[in-house]
C-alpha cells in the first residue's frame, strides 16, 4: 500500500515578514501512522525538495512523541529534504493522497493547478483523501465532474474561524477554511478549537486542527484495509 503525502512550498506569512510553511506535527504523526502500518509514503511538493517548515511549529510548546521521532529519524529527514516535484507524480501509483495542513497551503496549494487535479483525480477515481487543519483550504477550486464543488452537500471540517482568531491570522489569510468550506457547500462541522476531530465522507477524510492529524491518518487506513 502506498501513500502520497502532499507539502506546502510556500513560506511567506502574507505580508507580515514572517515565515509559514507545514505544520510539523501535521506531517510527523500520520506519517508514522502509516509507516507503522507498513504502508509506503511518498513525499511530494509543488517546487520539489525541501519544503519550508513553520517555524512555529518546531517551538517547545507544539513538540509531540511524533515530531521528536521524526527530527531524530535519518530516513524521514532525507525524505523531506528530497520531496518529488508534485507534477511528476501520477496518482495512479498511489492508493491514497494526504495533506499536511500550516498556512503555507493556503497561498500555494489552493492556486496549483497540479495540485487542483490531483485533488479532482482522486475523487473521481475514489481514492482515500485525507486533509488536516489548513489543508481542507486546498478543497477549495477542486470540481467534480460535473463542475461543482467537490465538498458540495459532503461532511467536512477543517481549521476553525476561531482557531484563525485565536492564532491571530484571521487578517493576514487569503481566506478563512470554515467560510470557504460553507460558502463552497459543503456540510462543515467543528468540535470545540484545539480538540480533534474529523469528518468522515465516502472516501474524503477531513481533520479539524493539528490535534487532529493522527485520528485522520487512522481514519484513512480504516478505508484503505
Amino acid at each position: 500500500m502506498k501513500v502520497l503525502m502532499v507539502l506546502t512550498s510556500h513560506d511567506k506569512l502574507g505580508d507580515t515578514g514572517h515565515k509559514t510553511g507545514f505544520w510539523l506535527e501535521e506531517l510527523a504523526a500520520p506519517y508514522y501512522v502509516f509507516k507503522d502500518s507498513n504502508v509506503d509514503v511518498v513525499l511530494a511538493s509543488p517546487l520539489g525538495g525541501q519544503p519550508p517548515l513553520d517555524p512555529k511549529s518546531d517551538e517547545v510548546d507544539f513538540q509531540t512523541e511524533s515530531t521528536k521521532r521524526f527530527k531524530l529519524d535519518t530516513d524521514a529527514q532525507q525524505q523531506l529534504a528530497t520531496t518529488l516535484l508534485l507534477s511528476s507524480v501520477d496518482i495512479a501509483d498511489y492508493d491514497a493522497v494526504f495533506y499536511p495542513g500550516g498556512h503555507g497551503p493556503l497561498w500555494d496549494l489552493v492556486e496549483d493547478s497540479t495540485s487542483i487535479a490531483l485533488i479532482e483525480h482522486a475523487v473521481k477515481q475514489d481514492k482515500v483523501l485525507g486533509l488536516v487543519c489548513h489543508a481542507p483550504g486546498a478543497l477549495k477550486h477542486a470540481k467534480n465532474a460535473d463542475g461543482t464543488s467537490v465538498v458540495k452537500g459532503r461532511k467536512v471540517t477543517g481549521f476553525t474561524n476561531g482557531e484563525e482568531d485565536a492564532v491571530q491570522l484571521t487578517d493576514i489569510v487569503p481566506f478563512l477554511v470554515e467560510d470557504m468550506l460553507i460558502a463552497n457547500g459543503a456540510d462543515y462541522a467543528k468540535a470545540d478549537d484545539w480538540h480533534p476531530f474529523a469528518q468522515v465522507d465516502g472516501k474524503l477524510v477531513t481533520g479539524q486542527n493539528p490535534a487532529s492529524s493522527e485520528l485522520v491518518a487512522h481514519k484513512m487506513l480504516a478505508l484503505l484495509s
